[in-house]
């Protein structure tokens, strides 16, 4: 018999074991040790905003569009320069099919082009109203609304080309009251046909607060953007770094070389097409011995983004341009967060390196 109690004591105590064994294994994921996040240069987000980038290797804009397009439950307001991703306009038409009301601005030039205008065809055959605008410049915003609570913009056209070749960010924030600033402009292009110089300043709340962040939001030409941003840039303490597409205004150059003699650092990455006109300001900030350079991309580099004092990111469809500024339909938003400027500060140390001096 005590042979017997020795054995089933250790078939209890076994079967002990193994019971505590599931019960780590099925708990584990509770109890474990958080890993260590590793940084990433594709996007670095938070509860109110996710940022895209075109960076290969990153999470596919065009899906993430698709993505926020197939969540809307009310409303869909679009107003994009250009468009011909297949996935964006059959998210848009099911949308449509489904009950959303879904509206789209665009170019009035983009849209009565034989080739250019093919998708704002086929949505308008679909049923979804759409209107082209600008006579003055170009309708050159890229910025959705969904159900008036989250708006996507950037510098990045809903495009084949812009999508797989061409350096390009997007922002998806989460705020009802950014929104309404996005809603009350198309609106006012879609309602009333207020395209360009001939659009009505007012209605728009240019400071924001969102989850403690201070947010800026302006649209132009009525809130003077160029203006906005020069300001912005004064205020550097140490470091100013940017992407320009198309720089070629010359109040913000020449605050830059300010700057840079009062001891800021200055880092920028210019488009190399049109950067070596006597329009643009990379031949006055080269002479100046600012360090900017021309983009390596074969193709296009396309952001339009001031990083200052690594903190607050500037983004949008705004060029820092004459036309931008007064006779083109634009958006640019200003947010002072650390983390967003990491995620921006890690695509320029991309673009930067593979640019040319």
């Amino acid at each position: 018999m005590g042979k017997k109690k020795w054995l089933l004591a250790g078939i209890f105590i076994a079967l002990l074991l193994l019971a505590c064994l599931a019960a780590l294994i099925l708990f584990a994921p509770a109890f474990s040790p958080t890993p260590t996040p590793i940084p990433s240069p594709i996007s670095e987000a938070k509860a109110w905003y996710k940022v895209y980038f075109t960076a290969p290797g990153s999470e596919p804009i065009d899906k993430g569009l698709e993505e926020f397009i197939r969540s809307a439950s009310s409303s869909v307001d679009m107003a994009i320069y250009q468009l011909d991703l297949p996935n964006v306009v059959s998210a848009l038409v099911d949308a449509a099919q489904r009950g959303v009301k879904v509206r789209v601005v665009t170019d009035i030039d983009i849209l009565d082009d034989e080739k250019e205008g093919a998708s704002f065809r086929e949505l308008k055959k679909r049923g979804i109203p759409v209107v082209g605008g600008n006579t003055s410049g170009i309708m050159h915003n890229k910025f959705v609304v969904v159900d008036g609570k989250a708006v996507w913009t950037g510098s990045w056209n809903f495009t084949v080309n812009d999508t797989t070749r061409y350096d390009n960010n997007a922002l998806l924030i989460y705020s009802p009251e950014l929104a309404r600033n996005y809603s009350v402009t198309f609106n006012k292009m879609f309602e009333e046909k207020q395209f360009g110089p001939s659009r009505k300043p007012g209605g728009t709340t240019p400071r924001l607060v969102i989850n403690g962040v201070p947010v800026e939001n302006y649209f132009s030409p009525e809130d003077k953007v160029g203006e906005k941003i020069t300001e912005k840039l004064k205020q550097a303490n140490s470091s100013i770094y940017f992407m320009a597409f198309s720089f070629t205004d010359d109040r913000m150059g020449k605050v830059l070389r300010e700057e840079a003699k009062a001891g800021v650092l200055i880092k920028g990455v210019f488009e190399t097409v049109g950067s070596e006109t006597k329009y643009s300001e990379f031949g006055p900030l080269s002479k100046a011995g600012i360090d900017v350079r021309q983009d390596g991309n074969p193709y296009l580099m396309h952001h339009k983004v001031f990083i200052i004092d690594e903190k607050i990111v500037i983004t949008g469809s705004f060029n820092f341009s004459a036309g931008a500024d007064e006779s083109n339909d634009e958006n640019v938003v200003i947010i002072e967060d650390p983390a967003l400027a990491k995620a921006f500060m890690a695509e320029f140390q991309r673009v930067y390196s593979a640019a040319k001096r």
